[in-house]
C-alpha cells in the first residue's frame, strides 16, 4: 500500500512565520490530519531605505524572515520533513521587495541542514505602508481591473519609487511579494512565478484576462521588466534545488498563494460555506458561483471586495476594520474612567465581568454602530449610540449592544440574504475575539439565517498545504 500523501505549508505573516505538516487521512472528516507545526515570530520592522519614504513607511528586514522560517523548519521533526513531497507557501499580500536575478540568496551547509541567507535583496514594503498619500494616488494612470489600487500595494510602491527614488530601482531586476521571492529562491528560479491571487493585490493586473495593464504601465514609464511571470494559484512553479532541511531536492514548490485565500481554503470544506473570521478586525467571505466575474471598474466606495481564489473563480470579502479592537477600546475607556475615579482594575478583569454582565441581558433597545476606526470604504465614518433609555444603560445593555454592533456593522457591508442567494448554507467561524466572548458567539448566531458552526481554525498555513496535497 503506498504510504500516504504528506506535505509542507508555509505562511509568512506580517508578525511571524508559521510552518504546518500534513498528512492525508481519507477516514478523517477533514480528509487530513497535522502532524507537525511551528510559529516563529519575525520581528523584521526596519527604517525605510528611502529617506524620502517618511514616517509612514513600513519596512521589513527580508533576513529576519528567512531567519524565523529557518527556526522554523528547523524545530519541526526530520522524520517528518523526510516525508514531504509537496510545499505550499501563503503570505502576506500587497507588499513588494526587489532582488538581483541569480544572486536573491546564497545557500550554505548550516549546522545539520542546508539552508539559504538572503543575498542582494532590498526590504520588504509591506501592504502597511502608508507613503503614498491620496494625493500621489490620484496622479497615477486608472487602472484596468475591478480592483482599485491604494498604498502599499506593490505597483503603487513601485510608482512611487520610480519617482522619489529613482536610483533604487536601478540596483535590482526582479520583484514580488515575500511569498514569491520564498518560492523562487527554494526552487533557483531566475523570475518568480505569480499567482493571479498576489498579482490582483499588486494593482495594474486584469483578471479577466490573465495579464497586467502592460500599455497602461508602459505608457507611463513603469518598469515592467520587474512584474512577474503568471502561474495557477494551484500549480507548480518548480522543484527543489537544493535539499532543504531534510525535505528531498526535487520536492514540487506551488506557485504562492496570497494569506487570504490560505485561510479560506483551510477551512472551508464545501463551496456552500461561508468563512467568518472575528480577531482585531472582521472578514467574511463567501465562494462566488462558478462564472461570475466583477464589474470590470474600481469601486472605491463599495463595501465588498472580490479576490481571485481557485480555478478561476472569486472570492467576495466584506473586510471590516471594527472587530474585537472596539471590544479593546470599550475595555481601556472603561479602565480610564475608573482610573479618573481613583479606582484600579485590570482590564482582564473588566473583559470577563462585561461579558458575564452581558450574557445574563439577553436583549436591549440600544443600538450601538461600532465604526470607531471608519471603514476602508468609509473613512469618515465614526461611531455612534442611539435610542438610549434609562432602562438600558446598564454594563450588560451596553456590551451586548456593542458585540450586536459589531456583528450589524459587517451586515450593513454584505447582507446575509445575499449569502444566501449564492448559495451559502453554512458559516464556518473562527478568530481570537469570537472565542473567548460567548455573547460574540450569540449574536453571530442570531444574525445569520442559517447554521453556524465555531472552533474551526483558520490557518494559512494549512491551507497552503493542502493545496498542495
Amino acid at each position: 500500500m503506498a504510504a500516504p500523501s504528506v506535505t509542507l505549508g508555509i505562511d509568512l505573516g506580517t508578525t511571524s512565520v508559521k510552518a504546518a505538516v500534513l498528512e492525508a487521512a481519507p477516514d478523517d472528516p477533514s480528509g487530513f490530519v497535522v502532524l507537525a507545526s511551528c510559529v516563529r515570530a519575525a520581528r523584521a520592522e526596519a527604517a525605510a531605505q528611502s529617506a524620502a519614504a517618511g514616517p509612514q513607511a513600513r519596512e521589513q528586514d527580508v533576513s529576519r524572515i528567512i531567519q524565523a522560517l529557518n527556526e522554523c523548519l528547523a524545530a519541526l521533526p526530520p522524520q517528518q520533513l523526510r516525508k514531504v513531497c509537496g510545499i505550499g507557501v501563503s503570505g502576506q499580500m500587497h507588499g513588494v521587495l526587489f532582488w538581483k536575478t541569480g544572486q536573491g540568496c546564497e545557500w550554505t551547509e548550516g549546522g545539520t541542514a542546508p539552508v539559504f541567507k538572503p543575498r542582494a535583496v532590498s526590504h520588504l514594503v509591506t501592504w502597511q505602508d502608508g507613503r503614498c498619500s491620496s494625493g500621489f494616488l490620484a496622479s497615477l494612470p486608472q487602472p484596468e481591473s475591478h480592483l482599485s489600487v491604494a498604498t502599499g500595494f506593490g505597483c503603487a510602491t513601485i510608482f512611487w519609487l520610480l519617482e522619489n527614488s529613482p536610483g533604487f530601482l536601478e540596483s535590482y531586476d526582479v520583484a514580488g511579494t515575500i511569498h514569491d521571492y520564498v518560492v523562487a529562491m527554494l526552487c533557483g528560479l531566475p523570475k518568480p512565478v505569480m499567482s493571479d491571487q498576489n498579482a490582483a493585490s499588486w494593482g495594474y493586473f486584469n483578471t479577466q484576462s490573465q495579464s497586467w495593464n502592460l500599455e497602461i504601465l508602459r505608457a507611463s514609464g513603469f518598469p515592467v521588466h520587474l512584474l512577474p511571470d503568471i502561474g495557477e494559484p494551484a500549480g507548480v512553479a518548480g522543484r527543489t534545488s537544493h535539499t532543504w532541511f531534510e525535505i528531498p531536492k526535487g520536492t514540487q514548490v506551488g506557485v504562492a498563494l496570497g494569506d487570504l485565500q490560505a485561510s479560506v481554503y483551510s477551512c472551508m470544506a464545501q463551496r456552500t460555506d461561508a468563512v467568518l473570521n472575528i480577531s482585531t478586525s472582521v472578514q467574511l467571505a463567501a465562494s462566488m458561483p462558478s462564472g461570475f466575474q466583477p464589474a470590470q471598474t474600481p469601486d472605491p466606495a463599495a463595501s465588498v471586495a472580490y479576490f481571485p481564489y481557485f480555478d478561476r473563480t472569486y472570492l467576495a470579502v466584506a473586510a471590516s476594520l471594527n472587530g474585537g479592537n472596539v471590544l479593546a477600546t470599550f475595555v481601556h475607556m472603561l479602565v480610564q474612567w475608573m482610573a479618573d475615579l481613583g479606582l484600579e482594575v485590570e482590564e482582564s478583569t473588566v473583559y470577563s465581568r462585561m461579558i458575564q454582565a452581558a450574557a445574563q441581558q439577553r436583549d436591549t433597545r440600544l443600538t450601538i454602530t461600532p465604526t470607531v476606526l471608519g471603514e476602508r470604504h468609509l473613512p469618515d465614518q465614526l461611531a455612534s449610540v442611539t435610542r438610549i433609555s434609562s432602562s438600558d444603560l446598564s454594563l450588560g445593555h451596553v456590551t451586548r449592544a456593542l458585540c450586536r454592533g459589531i456583528v450589524q456593522n459587517l451586515h450593513s457591508m454584505l447582507p446575509f440574504q445575499q449569502l444566501k442567494e449564492w448559495g451559502v448554507e453554512r458559516v464556518v467561524s473562527s478568530g481570537s475575539a469570537l472565542s473567548r466572548n460567548e455573547v460574540l458567539k450569540e449574536e453571530v448566531q442570531r444574525a445569520f439565517p442559517f447554521p453556524v458552526s465555531f472552533g474551526q481554525d483558520v490557518d494559512a498555513a494549512v491551507g497552503a498545504a493542502l493545496v498542495m496535497l
